[in-house]
């Protein structure tokens, strides 16, 4: 059996800013040097997806650093509104093709702009999103304007959650037990944005365990263990 153990100063810090992060916003505004890199970060991913006229929707600037609950853990979530049924009938295909190169990219890169990692993301026109803060580049303006107001979520409860998934990864020791726990976290927090949001204890915990590199962890051990399991020993 596998315990993935976890260190971290103080993941718990969901404390609203009084303004929008001033590396990257003036007012609430994204800074001009700030828009004319993401689109060329956006522009070399579309590049080599190698997929003949396809149409970009717009170019989305949201997560965290475009409301007011930054962090230091944040990253810029970079999301590119595609239509996937303008690429193929079989929408499924393209979402798995393009999830393979968002990771591929995303693994392969590791791009800071103030500090702050560049996640790209490609997303359906036609995919639910939950987050109140969301800003197109592409037009310079807020699809979605973060509004800012004090919360106090409950730390226990978001601890509790964490811990219960935690120490679930006593027992991890076969691939098909990672891929159920991974799939169990995944459902918790799409539960929550459902229900009530960004700001939903799941969706909370689902950060917690994303900042203490948990969920990377999982991957990592993921890996391990199916490599072992095809692996003849010497």
């Amino acid at each position: 059996m596998t315990k993935i153990r976890i260190q971290d100063k103080n993941p718990y810090d969901f404390s609203i800013k009084e303004t929008l992060h001033p590396d990257l916003w003036e007012g609430d505004a994204l800074k001009q040097e700030v828009i004319e890199m993401l689109l060329k970060i956006a522009d070399d991913f579309i590049e080599g997806l190698d997929i003949e006229g396809i149409e970009i929707e717009d170019i989305q600037f949201t997560g965290s650093l475009a409301n007011f609950n930054w962090s230091s853990y944040s990253d810029i979530d970079l999301h590119l509104l595609i239509d996937f049924a303008k690429i193929d009938e079989n929408e499924d295909l393209v979402r798995q093709y393009l999830n393979t190169k968002k990771n591929l990219w995303n693994n392969r890169h590791r791009i800071l702009i103030r500090g702050f990692e560049v996640e790209i993301y490609p997303q359906d026109v036609a995919e639910e999103h939950h987050s109140t803060g969301v800003y197109s580049i592409m037009n310079e303006e807020w699809v979605v304007k973060p509004v800012r107001k004090e919360f106090s979520p409950s730390i226990d409860d978001i601890r509790k959650k964490v811990k219960d998934f935690i120490n679930k990864s006593d027992v991890l020791n076969s691939v098909d037990k990672i891929k159920a726990l991974r799939k169990r976290i995944r459902k918790m927090r799409k539960c929550g944005l459902e229900d009530k949001g960004e700001y939903s204890i799941e969706n909370l915990a689902f950060k917690v365990l994303r900042r203490i590199n948990f969920m990377k962890k999982l991957r990592d051990l993921e890996a391990k263990l199916y490599d072992k399991s095809l692996s003849i020993p010497e």
